[in-house]
């Protein structure tokens, strides 16, 4: 498939101008006249995947590169977050939530969400679907307590200060998403309100694999490429 006609399918269904204001999202490659026949899905373009890449394959990325890569390549990111179906709407499905709304209506980022779950069932389920052996948690809630609002932000949303100013006027119980930084957690804590910190990648990979899913309806080989943080984790006792 020319990678012209590819354009135009991805974005008859994502449309870039979906995107935030300043986002970097699009076709990102010199060459107009490209003929794809395998796509790898990736949230993040490594230079080990870029040096392996084979003739004839494109990359989607949900986040922009941080390099300039001989592959070419199309980023699909704010625009996927905020669009219907896409990943914060992944994200309440692998974490069996209802959806009542989106959580900043001015952007369309995030969404408002049910459950019938309390905190220990939630956390527990967080645990299972999003891979998770630890949570960083704002103000625990008590055990039973029923979670019938959450908000919910794929990504970036515990670094934004002014969400959480939202979350309080949406009255919700408890609010998950990834990135939480101090004077976020602090004022969460002076707020009252309950912070679930499950970090920014695992709260993108069920919109990855939800991208991913789409994209391979389009008849071409495609490939799912889910890396791991690029940090670990060390055990000073052991090290």
């Amino acid at each position: 498939m020319k990678v012209t006609e590819l354009i135009r399918i991805i974005e008859d269904l994502i449309p870039k101008e979906l995107a935030l204001e300043g986002d970097e999202v699009g076709y990102l490659h010199p060459r107009s006249d490209v003929d794809v026949e395998k796509i790898k899905v990736v949230m993040d373009l490594y230079p080990e995947d870029d040096l392996n890449s084979e003739e004839n394959e494109l990359f989607i990325t949900h986040h922009p590169p941080l390099f300039t890569p001989k592959t070419p390549i199309y980023v699909i990111h704010s625009n996927w977050d905020v669009i219907s179906g896409g990943a914060n709407d992944a994200l309440a499905k692998t974490l069996d939530l209802k959806v009542l709304d989106n959580f900043d209506k001015d952007t369309g980022v995030g969404r408002v969400c049910e459950s019938q779950l309390n905190f220990k069932e939630f956390l527990n389920l967080v645990s299972e679907r999003l891979l998770l052996s630890n949570v960083n948690v704002v103000n625990p809630l008590d055990d039973d307590v029923i979670l019938d609002r959450i908000a919910i932000v794929s990504g970036f949303g515990l670094s934004n200060i002014e969400y959480l100013g939202l979350a309080k006027k949406k009255d919700v119980k408890l609010f998950l998403s990834g990135d939480l930084i101090h004077k976020v957690a602090i004022l969460g804590n002076d707020l009252d309100i309950c912070l679930v910190d499950v970090s920014h990648h695992k709260s993108e990979v069920p919109g990855l694999i939800e991208l991913n899913d789409l994209i391979s309806t389009f008849g071409l080989d495609t490939e799912l490429i889910v890396h791991d943080t690029p940090w670990k984790m060390i055990d000073f006792e052991s090290f």
